[in-house]
């Protein structure tokens, strides 16, 4: 019984431990220098399976691209006032900063509530195609879970209700 005892107070402080360096930033990850859209690209996916983008089939080559491909956001009209509206949608999202706002290019960062992973989330107004490409990934881990997946749908699900 001791065993188990000592192992469950082992657990919870492990658990604690956790909590704690993720409020404390630590589980943050870094932010990746490479983001944005170089000669109409977003970034590709990640190499293991957490992130999605709307150019996944891009890169055909590319071990994650079934894992990752998503559909871009779909808007009508004026190209800028969708980017506006999706500006706007992204401010009002529960922790989310919008880092980087240009003509046509959105960069966020999300982050989960009680460990503060972050993901890095950029959209893209491909003019050319009529579309919002789109980019989510998780900083750390091998796997999201499709945490990634779940949160582009979510804005989709509120950008064209």
């Amino acid at each position: 019984m001791k065993i188990i005892a000592y192992l469950a107070i082992l657990v919870v402080v492990l658990a604690l431990a956790l909590v704690i360096a993720g409020q404390m930033g630590l589980l943050a990850g870094k932010t990746p220098g490479n983001l944005g859209v170089v000669d109409g690209r977003l970034k590709p996916p990640s190499q293991t399976p957490n992130s999605v983008s709307s150019q996944a089939l891009l890169y055909p080559e590319h071990p994650q691209k079934d894992y990752a491909g998503i559909a871009p956001l779909k808007f009508s009209g004026d190209g800028e006032k969708a980017m506006a509206s999706l500006a706007e949608l992204l401010q009002n999202t529960e922790r989310t900063v919008i880092v980087m706002r240009e003509p046509g290019y959105i960069y966020a960062q999300c982050s989960t509530a009680l460990l503060k992973f972050t993901d890095d989330v950029e959209f893209w107004l491909d003019r050319a195609n009529g579309v919002i490409q789109v980019r989510s990934s998780s900083r750390l881990g091998r796997k999201d879970f499709e945490v990634n997946r779940a949160r582009i749908e979510a804005i989709r699900a509120k950008f064209n209700p």
